[in-house]
């Protein structure tokens, strides 16, 4: 049994997402779930928050099916990059510089059993 959560429009850049979501590919959802919660990073609360959403998929998809949490594994985490959201700030000489804010789009898919191994870079 898979599941699947997505958070879309996430203002984290995904580089620092990343950061996070490399942290608990391939652990089980309570040891994902209690690294999350020491992890010291904005993204590490949206990443929670999804994989909740994702066992939660998960159970409601099973149709009453014995569905253990415990034994759940994240199989796939990835974080991919969303619009940019461009603001303009004024600088020196009457010039403007552009900052730009980047958004996420992060998946997280559980699965019953054994997660796939780590992908080869």
């Amino acid at each position: 049994m898979e599941a699947v959560a997505k958070a879309r429009f996430v203002r984290v850049p995904p580089r620092k997402a990343r950061q996070v979501a490399d942290l608990i590919r391939g652990k089980s959802v309570g040891q994902a779930l209690s690294i999350l919660m020491t992890v010291p990073k904005v993204a590490s609360k949206i990443i929670a928050k999804t994989l909740d959403s994702a066992v939660a998929n998960a159970v409601f998809l099973s149709d009453g099916a014995k569905l253990e949490a415990e034994k759940m594994k994240v199989s796939l985490i990835t974080v991919d990059e969303g619009p940019m959201v461009a603001r303009w700030r004024p600088r020196a000489r009457g010039r403007a510089t552009r900052i730009v804010h980047r958004t996420s789009h992060i998946t997280v898919r559980v699965s019953q059993g054994e997660a796939a191994g780590p992908e080869k870079r």
